[in-house]
């Protein structure tokens, strides 16, 4: 049962391969058996070897060119291009047979191509005191005029724009000059080419351009940061730069939480050398610091620290506190300090205030430390320690010093109580008993004060 069937398919197949044969010969395309014959699959696939063959056994060369764009059609069930998809494959093919993209395209070699340059900025995603640089997300804008892509939209179905890569046509070789990452160029994207020649590119770029960053006033500081593009290779009398607009487009701009842009504007000028000159464009960014988080976690609380420096003062002697407050207060300031230094750049030209501040407070802090160390010293001494105060020591410290300070003495102020206690009340009569009653006052205040300078005296 199994050799007849299998007989039975090879004459299909010779069946089929014969009609193949007989149909090439009269210049037509073998057609398959009906889809109900069991060796349809197998025919088809004899038929089509046939007519492949056949030139080579001797068929005409107009046969064998129908037999093979036969073979290339398109496969029953998948839709045909369209008129408008035609017409726009012959226009490119039409526009770009020819087309050089090294060669700049003008139709004379002393014209000149006008670039019109824009600049749109989407992001400033950060700028980095430490290493001087701002990046930037920004789209470039250039249009310029294309002469060899000029077309008539009524003989190519009233096309009238194409998308083109960027690698496949002229463009001009504008780069930003400052760059500080080694990518002078950014992304290539498709431009748009209309029927009269003008070309418009807009190219996506993420650049990391220099900025000289001055932080006095830090975080209360003001930048102005700088691009600068221009024609890489070209000088003006081939490719001139016209600026689009002054203003950076900012529509699509998406804020930073540290920096604000408080102005972009853009300005055109001339290099000038020895044979030529080269046009350039610069935008100049001024981005103002938000200082609420260096506010909150810096300045306040070296403020504070800086207080507490004066609240040492006032702690008593006989505590131990004083030096180990002082200490403290040191330490956390050379920690901000190292903060504050992780932050700015590491220049001997510009010192940010903070810095300075930091610096002096710290300085006063070590002297509170040696001041309070003096005066526990002092506190603790004795007679039995220590020998009697040296008069110049008693003469500055009990006598002089209080003045300046605005603050009585220490025999003034035992001698100022028991005078008011003495004066307080009773008629002031002035008679010899009065008289006599002031002597021993006077003498009784003096014996006072010798026993006060000796309790002192004691004490040093």
């Amino acid at each position: 049962m199994g050799l007849d069937q299998g007989r039975s398919l090879e004459e299909l197949g010779a069946a089929s391969r014969g009609r193949g044969r007989g149909a090439s010969g009269r210049g037509q395309v073998p057609r398959a058996p009906p889809s109900g014959s069991a060796g349809s699959p197998t025919a088809l696939r004899g038929g089509l070897r046939s007519g492949a063959e056949e030139p080579a056994a001797g068929g005409s060369p107009g046969t064998s060119g129908v037999r093979r764009r036969s073979a290339r059609s398109v496969p029953p069930g998948l839709p045909e291009l369209s008129s408008a998809a035609k017409h726009e494959d012959r226009l490119f093919k039409d526009l770009f047979e020819d087309y050089e993209r090294w060669v700049r395209p003008v139709e004379h070699l002393n014209d000149k191509i006008k670039i019109k340059f824009g600049l749109a900025i989407s992001q400033l995603v950060d700028v980095d005191e430490k290493n001087q640089l701002m990046t930037t997300n920004v789209w470039l804008k250039q249009e310029w005029i294309d002469v060899k892509l000029r077309w008539n939209p009524d003989d190519y179905g009233g096309i009238k724009i194409i998308r083109v890569p960027s690698d496949s046509l002229w463009i001009p070789d504008i780069v930003l000059f400052d760059n500080a990452d080694g990518r002078f160029e950014g992304a290539s994207t498709k431009t748009i080419v209309r029927y009269n020649g003008t070309v418009t590119w807009t190219q996506p770029a993420n650049y990391k351009s220099s900025c000289t960053i001055d932080v006095t006033f830090f975080p209360f500081d003001l930048q102005n940061c700088s691009m600068k593009f221009g024609s890489w290779t070209y000088d003006g009398s081939q490719v001139d730069i016209i600026l689009e607009d002054q203003d950076v487009d900012r529509t699509d701009f998406f804020d930073n939480g540290e920096w604000e842009i408080m102005s972009a504007t853009g300005s055109k000028g001339n290099r000038t050398d020895h044979c030529c000159w080269y046009p350039y464009v610069t935008y100049s960014f001024v981005i103002k610091r938000l200082p609420l988080f260096y506010t909150l976690f810096l300045i306040i609380p070296c403020i504070g620290l800086s207080f507490l420096t004066v609240v040492v003062f006032y702690l008593p002697s006989n505590e131990g506190e004083k030096i180990s407050l002082c200490t403290s207060v040191l330490v956390s300031l050379t920690v901000f300090l190292l903060v504050i230094e992780e932050i700015i750049p590491s220049s001997s030209k510009v010192i940010p205030l903070i810095g300075e501040y930091l610096v002096f407070t710290m300085i006063f802090v070590t002297l509170s430390i040696m001041v309070t160390v003096f005066a526990i010293n002092i506190h603790h001494r004795s007679s039995s320690t220590h020998s009697a105060m040296a008069p110049w020591v008693r003469k500055i410290f009990l006598h002089k010093l209080p003045k300046l300070l605005c603050m009585r003495s220490h025999v003034d102020r035992y001698f100022t109580q028991r005078e008011e206690t003495e004066h307080g009340g009773g008629p002031k009569s002035r008679n010899t008993l009065e008289a006599a009653l002031d002597c021993i006052r006077y003498i009784t205040r003096h014996v006072v004060k010798e026993n006060d300078v000796r309790e002192v005296r004691g004490e040093y």
